[in-house]
């Protein structure tokens, strides 16, 4: 069943707050460049995340760790361009934040001169604290992002769910409210077990945004390459395919090598 949304001309941190205060669910998916991010804009998404995660899905790379600011910033350019509605969020890249504030800073203001993007997402609690506060004094919105980090996965060494035990739960916690506190606008949940995720939502007054987090959040953000089926190789329990377009370009693709080479195309209709 359809459930009534408010209409909104543009989407603001503000919006976001507002949406979880009045009930309704925030819809959030990657985009990566220009074309696909005008497809996404326009079918009505409120949050379009540049990830690091093009690390893997447009450059190949085995974790989000290889990409660089400056193809973070190539990427969200290129996102940018296309939008008109939604929230532009920005993440920055492993190395970039983690170890010293003024360089999270630095980073934090390229991306946004450089690419016009509306806020930033890091991952992290209490360790990251410093970094957050020096973003965020500069008027930088900045999303929080805890539970399965991807880039900590050498440290993690697997992608299976997190905080399933009390000590990693009760961390996680502490972390929400204090990333809250701090004046992050939402959070991202990744892969935590829904009971803890809802608890989470509940406890604090900004948007929790769930990958892998169950229902009782406030949202949901998934990798758009996976949901419409580009990528087919990936498959967690979390990921809902709306479409197989890995399928239906292998046959596209197929079907025009056959008409190139028997001279089906360009056929009389299809030349000068």
């Amino acid at each position: 069943m359809s459930v009534a949304k408010k209409e909104y001309k543009r989407i603001t941190v503000k919006t976001l707050v507002d949406m979880k205060a009045h009930g309704e669910k925030i819809s959030m998916l990657t985009a990566y460049d220009y074309t696909m991010a005008k497809i996404v804009d326009g079918s009505g998404i409120d949050v379009i995340l540049v990830g690091d995660s093009a690390s893997n899905v447009m450059a190949g790379h085995e974790t989000t760790l290889p990409i660089t600011l400056d193809q973070m910033i190539y990427h969200a350019s290129s996102v940018v361009r296309a939008v008109e509605r939604a929230l532009v969020v920005v993440d920055l890249p492993f190395g970039s934040y983690q170890s010293d504030p003024k360089e999270a800073l630095r980073s934090a203001i390229r991306i946004m001169k450089e690419s016009g993007g509306h806020a930033v997402k890091l991952e992290g609690g209490k360790e990251v604290k410093e970094s957050i506060k020096r973003i965020l004094n500069a008027g930088i919105p900045v999303m929080g992002h805890l539970g399965l980090t991807p880039q900590s996965i050498y440290k993690f060494g697997t992608y299976t769910v997190r905080a399933k035990e009390d000590e990693e739960a009760a961390r996680l916690k502490q972390d929400a409210l204090m990333l809250e506190k701090a004046g992050c606008f939402a959070i991202v949940l990744e892969k935590i077990p829904a009971k803890l995720a809802q608890e989470v939502a509940e406890s604090i007054s900004i948007p929790v945004i769930g990958i892998g987090a169950g229902q009782g959040v406030d949202g949901q953000v998934l990798v758009l390459h996976d949901m419409i089926g580009m990528t087919h190789e990936f498959h967690p329990r979390f990921l809902r395919r709306y479409m197989n377009l890995y399928e239906d370009m292998t046959t596209a693709i197929s079907q025009y090598v056959d008409d190139v080479k028997t001279k089906d195309f360009p056929n009389d209709e299809e030349q000068y």
